[in-house]
């Protein structure tokens, strides 16, 4: 008797699986092809072949486009030179006529705009760094080695008082506040400065550094009144300052004309010459106008960026500007930092303020003797992106422009204003990376880093 097949079996006459077996199989099949095909990770791969560094010089090249501070800083000056230069040609009317008729002759136009440009940045040049006329003349016996370093001393004679009050403007935007009464703390302490230069008897040395200290003290109690304004009653400080810049002004006209301060032997508004002993000595002779104020301004910067970066007060008043909130709840004293963040920037202006009546600028009081060294410190301190050693190389900028346009003036025949156009388009061009980075084609990812550092900065 026969069997039935099994299906078990694998007889070769077993029936034929169902439709529903014979997708599974086939569903199955396929997910062993595709394992089959898929690379076995658990293989260890050779590992890829270390990419060459680039070299130092290569990599100079790939930063030096990007939108880093010294490209920015240093477009934004080229930028300000060729807007300067449309200015100066469309300034001058004998320039500006070549330009009526310059399809029959462009080489008129071209010629008179590239001559007036030319020679009034050469003048700006000679003026301010170095001279090769004043050279050629000493190596011949013609002038004497104070002819060469004039352009030098007048820069930073311009500098120094500079120094001091975009310290100032930096010091207090680091802490969170805006110090625009850096022209009144000035003010107050080129009173002081001046009043202790010519009133006191005092010897040689010990008479200059009253002088100072007194300059110091002015600025200090000037700064101490928005401070404790600030801290106690939450009145803001932009609007204290700006009104006590006024009232430090007509205090020092009303100042000028009092018996005992005004020059009895004149009759206009200016008061008692500053006596020698009280004066800053000179570094490079008389001739030249130089004074130790220089020294003092960097020795101020040193102090400012020791104290920002290295103390405790430092991190302290950074903490502050940075969140006053989380500040006050890590134990810090807000009230104690803000009075302290003003009366030593008070201290900086005040030192500015001396400057200019104990050095070469002037020797007496006068109600221009501050000129605008305060409201020029606010630029000063955004051009140094509120750095110390940043503040520094601005004012030497701003010094350079100065002393560089009053020869641009007098040998070329540029307005001395133009010179305080370039110093705004300098800043605004500072101040607007994105406009610089879309006009050169910087990198975007570095511009942007930037333009996050300048938001951070203030």
């Amino acid at each position: 008797m026969t069997n039935p097949p099994n299906p078990q079996s694998g007889s070769p006459d077993k029936e034929p699986a169902s439709e529903a077996q014979a997708a599974q199989n086939a569903l199955g099949n396929t997910e062993r092809a595709e394992v089959a095909t898929e690379p076995d990770r658990s293989v260890a791969k050779p590992d890829p072949e270390p990419e060459s560094k680039p070299s130092l010089g290569r990599l100079f090249l790939d930063n030096l486009w990007a939108a880093n501070t010294f490209t920015v800083t240093l477009l934004s000056l080229v930028l300000a030179i060729v807007v300067g230069a449309v200015l100066m040609i469309i300034s001058d009317p004998a320039v500006l006529s070549t330009y009526s008729y310059i399809t029959s002759r462009p080489s008129d136009a071209i010629n008179s705009s590239w001559t007036l440009v030319s020679e009034a940045y050469a003048n700006l040049f000679k003026g301010s760094i170095f001279d090769p006329e004043a050279f050629s003349g000493w190596l011949d016996g013609a002038n004497g080695w104070q002819a060469v370093l004039a352009p030098i001393s007048e820069t930073l004679t311009y500098a120094a008082p500079l120094v001091f009050t975009g310290l100032s403007v930096a010091l207090a935007f680091r802490g969170g506040l805006f110090n625009i009464g850096a022209q009144g703390q000035a003010t107050i302490g080129v009173i002081m400065a001046a009043l202790a230069g010519f009133l006191l008897p005092l010897p040689p040395g010990l008479h200059l550094l009253v002088a100072v200290l007194a300059g110091a003290l002015g600025g200090a109690i000037w700064g101490f009144i928005p401070g404790i304004l600030k801290a106690r009653a939450g009145a803001h400080e932009v609007i204290n300052t700006i009104m006590l810049n006024y009232v430090a002004t007509y205090f020092l006209t009303w100042l000028i004309v009092q018996n005992g301060v005004q020059d009895p032997t004149r009759t206009d508004a200016i008061s008692k010459a500053v006596d020698t002993s009280a004066q800053l000595p000179r570094l490079l002779g008389d001739n030249l106008r130089v004074h130790a104020g220089i020294l003092l301004a960097v020795l101020a910067t040193w102090a400012v960026a020791w104290l920002l970066n290295r103390s405790t007060l430092g991190f302290e008043l950074r903490a502050v500007g940075a969140n006053p909130d989380a500040a006050r709840t890590a134990g810090i004293s807000v009230t104690r930092t803000y009075i302290l963040i003003m009366v030593f920037a008070g201290i900086l202006a005040g030192l500015g303020g001396s400057n200019m009546v104990l050095g070469s600028t002037a020797s007496a009081l006068t109600p221009l003797v501050v000129a605008q060294i305060g409201f020029d410190g606010i630029l000063v301190a955004l051009l140094g992106r509120v750095k110390p050693w940043g503040v520094l190389l601005a004012a030497l900028l701003f010094g350079a422009l100065q002393a560089g346009g009053n020869r641009m003036q007098s040998y070329s025949g540029i307005s001395l204003e133009l010179v305080t156009v370039l110093q705004a388009l300098i800043v605004i061009f500072i101040a607007a990376p994105a406009l610089v980075k879309a006009i050169f084609q910087l990198r975007a990812a570095r511009a942007a880093r930037l333009q996050t550092s300048l938001a951070k900065g203030w």
